[in-house]
């Protein structure tokens, strides 16, 4: 590649990926995140544990004359504080669907997995360490909204890194096979 092209890609890796601390000549080829589905599948259950409470609650005021107004001040409290709790839920997973990403760079794999707010971790891998590269489609939802499991696995320890809900094409597949041999080829 242009060595001016390959100081502007990286500039610009730099600039879009601050907290990736990509070596001088490194730039971001590919950056996959989790499958939109991945964030309409969280919000769902949340929703849905809320519709439940709030049938649960309708039901427990729907003798108002029985709870007197002590009764009817602490199903309030409750329905307060569970909206808050609602409320920090949907941030919460709002956080955990942009923390998981995969970076694919022109010398590395990064991938950056949050499954909670509280819980992080970053993986690295250099390309010429991968083995093999695969994507799978498993059953209707997947086919139609178009995500599916990213898998790189490593030569030596074998070890093997999954991004489920992942949008990837066919066509980045091949891209990424690709820069894996060359990589393998750069290192002999």
């Amino acid at each position: 590649m242009n060595e001016n092209l390959a100081k502007i890609r990286h500039e610009r890796s730099v600039k879009d990926f601050p907290t990736l601390g990509l070596d001088d000549d490194e730039y971001v080829e590919f950056a996959f995140k989790r499958a939109k589905i991945y964030l309409v599948l969280m919000y769902s259950g949340l929703i849905l544990g809320l519709a439940l409470v709030a049938i649960a609650l309708s039901i427990a005021t729907s003798k108002t004359s029985m709870l007197g107004p002590m009764g009817q001040n602490f199903i309030n409290i409750i329905l307060m504080i569970l909206i808050v709790a609602a409320l920090i839920a949907a941030g919460f997973i709002w956080m955990i669907y942009h923390g998981n990403k995969v970076f694919i760079t022109n010398k590395r794999v990064i991938q950056k997995v949050r499954l909670s707010p509280f819980a992080t971790s970053t993986n690295m891998v250099d390309l010429s360490s991968i083995e093999d590269v695969s994507y799978r489609q498993g059953g209707i939802l997947q086919t139609l909204f178009h995500y599916g499991t990213f898998r790189l696995a490593t030569v030596g320890d074998e070890t093997t890194y999954t991004f489920p809900y992942a949008e990837v094409s066919a066509d980045d597949l091949k891209v990424i096979s690709r820069m894996i041999s060359d990589a393998k080829d750069n290192k002999d």
